[in-house]
């Protein structure tokens, strides 16, 4: 019979970052700021001075090692770049147990790789974006072979703490890499052009960049809070012979559609090209 992991304990368990840089930061203080966990049950390891005390400022332990991190967390996020997780993961592999949640958040990187170089198959693989920064992340998480349903809404639970979470199977991460793995990017190319437009069209840059960033998060904002299509929204807001229906009409002339599908496609092209090497 196989033996059934032990539950992590929710009231006390204890959250180890493998990896203390910025999206450790960013977890680690969404988690304390949205009272999910007190700082007092989190730990990493770094030796450089800078980002022990970004960790120090706001109350989680820092330790000299990551052996350290591991022997006092139940749940330990891997949260090192892509080209360092496998010595990193095969390194800690002795000290590591099914009694522990184990977590990656390292870009392209497999299940299948993570379990074997851990020697576990209690893995959760989250892919997280770079708006988790200001607490509005779209993360999406994949259980590995023996993570339970209740480790998933435990991880749920912690990646809400910066932003919005879903579960797909592991096969789509690519493509969720395309969209929401490097769309911010898109986005910040989308303001910058809006604002010069704006420029362009005779306002001052500061103006033109504030107008433009609130416009983007004020139009997103209406997609996610009112249940309609944005093809709809598009509509509620194009008058007959208006200013919108002429500025979308340059859109389309230029293939503003086409070109987004594009860049997603693309990207995920390129995603799954490099998870194969």
């Amino acid at each position: 019979m196989e033996n059934i992991c032990p539950p992590i304990p929710s009231d006390s368990y204890k959250v180890g970052f493998i990896g203390a840089g910025k999206m450790a930061e960013s977890i680690a203080r969404g988690v304390v700021k949205s009272g999910i966990l007190p700082a007092s049950r989190i730990r990493t390891a770094h030796t450089g001075s800078a980002r022990r005390t970004a960790f120090e400022s706001f109350g989680v332990t820092v330790f000299d090692n990551n052996t350290q991190v591991v022997e006092d967390s139940d749940v330990i996020i891997f949260s090192v770049k892509p080209q360092v997780v496998k010595n990193v993961v095969s390194q800690l592999r002795p000290i590591l147990s099914e009694k522990q949640l184990l977590v990656s958040v390292a870009a392209g990187v497999k299940l299948k790789d993570l379990q074997e170089w851990a020697g576990q198959g209690r893995f959760i693989r989250v892919m997280p974006n770079t708006p988790s920064a200001v607490g509005e992340a779209a993360t999406v998480f994949t259980l590995g072979e023996k993570a339970t349903t209740e480790d998933g809404e435990l991880i749920s639970q912690l990646f809400g703490a910066i932003g919005k979470v879903w579960r797909a199977d592991e096969k789509l991460f690519d493509a969720v890499t395309g969209l929401s793995g490097s769309g911010p990017a898109y986005i910040f190319l989308a303001i910058e052009a809006l604002a010069d437009g704006g420029v362009a069209a005779g306002l001052p840059r500061e103006l033109a960049l504030g107008l433009a960033s609130q416009t983007v998060l004020g139009a997103a904002s209406m997609v996610k809070g009112m249940a309609k299509h944005p093809g709809q929204l598009k509509d509620d807001v194009a008058s007959p012979g208006g200013t919108t229906i002429a500025g979308i009409h340059e859109l389309e002339k230029a293939g503003f559609r086409g070109i987004l599908m594009n860049a997603v496609v693309a990207a995920a092209k390129r995603s799954r090209e490099l998870s194969q090497n």
